[in-house]
């Protein structure tokens, strides 16, 4: 086991919770400026599920209308976080 130093991070929905522990180095290095640890997550998080979805619905095998509904959901909410359109943060558009 090596010396890195973690960070744990607990996640409350709904009626469950969770844990997941990152590196801490890792979190720093994604960091942007003075943001938090919990921020920084957040980011990540939120990210993650936008990539997802836009994989799914755009280069998956078809997506139904509740489906794309979810994805442009989730692009208006990373919008509102960043500033920009998944897009334009990624790079990736059509």
């Amino acid at each position: 086991m090596s010396d890195v130093d973690t960070i744990t991070v607990s996640i409350d929905a709904d009626d469950s919770t969770d844990e997941v522990t990152i590196p801490a180095g890792l979190v720093d290095l994604v960091a942007e400026g003075d943001q938090t640890s919990a921020e920084t997550i957040g980011d990540v998080t939120l990210l993650s599920f936008a990539s997802r979805a836009h994989h799914i619905v755009h280069h998956g095998d078809g997506a139904d209308e509740e489906l794309e509904a979810q994805e442009e959901r989730i692009m208006d909410l990373f919008e509102e976080r960043f500033g920009v359109t998944f897009g334009e943060a990624t790079g990736h558009q059509h």
